[in-house]
């Protein structure tokens, strides 16, 4: 398979993502009588799954048939165009926005079905196939979502969603067409990667929350040191793993990097929230410690999931590795919930568990 490399116009579209996912993560800011309520996390999952969807579906696409050409180009400029507006709506008021998130929504992933029937015109055999099963069944999911127009009340979102979840489920019901038409892996991986940065950039900026919320002081300071180290330390297990020890060269389908990469995202936007939340003090102590311990163990569960699938055989983790780190969240977590501890204690705790979590599964 020849190699394939990211273009500069993969890159610009990525950076429309980085506001949708910040309006993403920020729904977890909202605490009320000392809780992120049910209502957000739900609006923070409701608004996340459509944003890391839509940019799955165009990524795929170029991954298998994209091409640097003109008509290409302008397909992935109309896209732009829609994810802008997809991303001006997102609002923890859906009501107020849906008209305008429907459009970026179904726009988006309409340009991509359209693609995708274009390309089986030019394609031929396996390739073919699978252009003909994407272009015609996308469309299942895009025309349920449409009748979501013509509802309100909880109906209309039911509808859409539903939608969203059929069209979420048509690569894995194709999936025997997917394995005859393998993906570049190193390219997907590379994509992918690329995304987790973004996210790692909400740590960022809630670090940066943390230095600005009021005067430097030497506890803040300390404190977004930590909360540097623990990214770092993300950052460190993630990239070293992608960089060195899995096998690009892998033929597969790439649905454990799409769909185990959802919870990789979930749970880092999650982190990055905990960092301004604990900082901030505002929840209540067993929540919120249920809440950062919750949000690692999602991280590493999902990245343990994608890596041994894809890392060279020799280098697979052993079980007992991954069990390992497992109780120790889960020794931390008991401890934190049965002796009260500052919430930089809490920090520190996660921050050595990063650096240990990097450590044992790099090599």
């Amino acid at each position: 398979m020849e190699e394939k490399k990211v273009t500069w116009l993969e890159l610009f579209y990525d950076l429309l993502f980085v506001a949708a996912i910040s309006k993403a993560t920020h729904v977890l800011l909202h605490v009320e009588h000392g809780t992120i309520s049910l209502e957000h996390l739900s609006k923070f999952i409701l608004i996340f799954i459509p944003i890391w969807w839509a940019w799955v579906g165009q990524t795929v696409y170029n991954n298998r048939f994209g091409r640097d050409l003109a008509s290409h180009r302008i397909f992935m400029i109309l896209q732009l165009f829609f994810v802008l507006i997809m991303t001006a709506s997102l609002n923890v008021d859906f009501d107020s926005n849906y008209i305008p998130f429907f459009i970026g929504y179904i726009g988006s992933r309409a340009l991509t079905a359209i693609q995708y029937m274009i390309t089986q015109k030019v394609e031929v055999s396996n390739r073919q196939e699978t252009a003909r099963f994407f272009g015609k069944y996308f469309w299942l999911g895009i025309i349920i979502s449409a009748f979501s127009l013509f509802f309100d009340s909880w109906i209309r979102y039911a509808i859409l969603y539903a939608g969203i979840a059929i069209d979420i489920l048509v690569p894995l019901i194709g999936r025997k067409h997917l394995v005859k038409t393998p993906v570049h892996t190193a390219h997907l991986l590379e994509r992918f990667a690329l995304f987790t940065l973004i996210l790692l950039g909400e740590s960022v900026i809630s670090m940066l929350a943390v230095l600005q919320s009021d005067k430097l002081t030497g506890s803040s300071i300390l404190y977004a040191a930590m909360a540097f180290v623990l990214v770092i330390g993300i950052w460190w297990q993630y990239f070293e793993n992608v960089e060195k020890n899995v096998d690009k060269a892998k033929r597969t389908a790439g649905q454990t990097i799409m769909y185990g990469h959802l919870f990789i995202y979930l749970s880092l936007s999650m982190i990055a929230a905990s960092i301004q939340l604990l900082y901030l003090n505002q929840l209540d102590y067993r929540f919120m410690v249920g809440f950062i311990f919750a949000s690692v163990l999602l991280y590493l569960w999902s990245v343990m999931f994608v890596l041994y699938a894809y890392r060279y055989k020799h280098l697979k983790p052993k079980l007992s590795i991954i069990i390992g780190l497992t109780v120790l969240l889960g020794v931390l977590y008991a401890l934190n919930m049965s002796i009260t501890v500052a919430p930089p204690v809490i920090l520190a705790e996660i921050m050595v568990f990063f650096l240990v979590f990097a450590k044992v599964t790099h090599r």
